[in-house]
């Protein structure tokens, strides 16, 4: 399974990067700077790597640079991810040697397709490579595999149906895991939201409490311009007194000066009553003012308790909120400890795969040995029916020798027999050749 190694100092867009490249059938190695991606690769090699252009210390040109540097990572596509791609882009990815530039946020599957092609160009340069190989090596596996028993094949089959399960678990938890971070994101960004909203709500508190500081001051307002009405109707009062006074004065021929003193004594003071209602007239338009002001105040202060009806129903969807992240955050742990758990268990179905290994080379070992070993208890029946055919002949010539022994035995028995007759018959005859003499 290629790996590639994703670096991007934005979290959510490692995540989705992950999400889709995981998807894809590919491994993801995940870097939050330049400088952890340097580290990475100066230990690793990946398939291919994936460096945002803008990071906080290590840009992805100099990270792109470091890979085309080094001797066993000269060949690694880089291809860079950046906000904005313009002619300076373009030009310094160019200057730096990498495989192309692409857009982010990521448009559907643009991201998992450049990958994928980027990785079929370096598979299809490294093919004829891999296929002399492969091709020298069938000969070799095709003899381990003839070797190699139906057991072990067996057990080899079902450690393979076990692993699948596991990587389709994986994938699952992965992908859970993976929404449940964009579900974290969404609720911080709601958590976000509902800061702002409370923040507005504190002005919005403010400013009503400013609003009812001066509804107070009007109401004061209000209490003098009261007090003023009363005083000019006193004062008209008074006036129409003075003009019933005057009419009186003009019927009365004998007191003319005195009423004529009077009259202008009244005039001044009517002068200063008419400034005085002049005053309170503009004290009546600024009251006016101030009640429309009042007015729109009122209008305000009622679209603002409405603002502060819905900020609190923000505020209990904002609890409300908090309650499901609480839960989010649970489930998220869970999800984590399931992740570990998960993780633990790859690392034992790695330590599996190299158990395997290992009794795989300890099998072909094994393989080899019990070749010979078959070989030289073929050479050891050979040999044994060799043995056993010599035994016969043995036996069969130590039964000719013990015939030929009894044989001779008896060809002595009769030799002896023959000796002794031959002695007999020779004692006669010369008892025969003494008679003959005699006679």
């Amino acid at each position: 399974m290629p790996n590639v190694l994703i670096a991007d100092d934005s979290i959510a867009v490692r995540k989705v990067a992950e999400r889709l490249l995981t998807e894809a059938g590919l491994g993801v190695i995940l870097v939050a700077n330049g400088e952890e991606a340097l580290a990475y690769l100066a230990k690793e090699t990946p398939d291919l790597v994936v460096s945002d252009v803008i990071m906080p210390d290590k840009s992805g040109y100099e990270v792109c640079a470091f890979v085309r540097a080094q001797r066993t990572l000269a060949n690694t596509p880089v291809l860079l991810i950046s906000g904005i791609v313009n002619d300076e882009v373009t030009k310094q990815a160019e200057f730096c040697q990498a495989d192309g530039v692409l857009k982010k946020p990521f448009q559907g599957t643009s991201l998992k397709d450049r990958v994928l092609d980027l990785l079929a160009k370096r598979q299809s340069a490294v093919a004829p490579i891999v296929k002399s190989v492969d091709q020298a090596a069938v000969p070799i596996n095709q003899n381990l595999n003839a070797r190699v028993s139906d057991e072990q094949l067996e057990i080899y089959r079902q450690a393979v149906a076990r692993l699948k399960p596991l990587e389709e678990e994986i994938l699952a938890e992965r992908d859970r895991a993976t929404r449940s971070m964009q579900r974290v994101a969404e609720l911080e960004q709601q958590l976000g939201r509902a800061q702002e909203i409370e923040l507005m709500l504190a002005r919005e508190r403010e400013q009503t409490a400013q609003l009812k500081k001066e509804l107070a001051a009007t109401d004061g307002i209000t209490a003098q311009v009261q007090e003023l009405e009363s005083a000019l109707t006193a004062e008209r009062e008074r006036a129409a007194e003075v003009k019933g006074q005057a009419s009186l004065a003009e019927g009365l021929s004998g007191q003319v000066r005195e009423l004529e003193a009077a009259l202008t004594i009244e005039r001044e003071d009517s002068a200063q009553q008419a400034a005085r209602i002049t005053e309170l007239q503009k004290d009546v338009s600024h009251v006016q003012e101030l009640e429309a002001t009042l007015n729109v105040e009122r209008q305000a202060a009622t679209q603002l308790v409405e603002q502060i009806t819905e900020m609190e129903k923000t505020v209990t969807q904002s609890q409300v909120l908090a309650q499901q992240l609480a839960q989010e955050q649970t489930c998220t742990s869970d999800l984590t400890r399931r992740l570990t758990e998960s993780e633990q268990i790859v690392s034992r179905v790695n330590t599996l795969e190299q158990a395997l290994a290992a009794e795989q080379e300890k099998n072909n070992g094994l393989a080899v040995r019990l070749f010979e070993a078959e070989r030289m208890a073929q050479t050891i029946s050979e040999s044994e029916a060799l043995l056993q055919t010599e035994r016969e002949r043995n036996s069969l010539l130590m039964k000719r020798v013990s015939e030929s022994e009894q044989a001779a035995e008896q060809a002595t028995k009769r030799f002896e027999e023959m000796a002794i007759k031959l002695g007999e018959i020779a004692g006669l005859a010369a008892q025969l050749g003494n008679g003959k003499r005699r006679s």
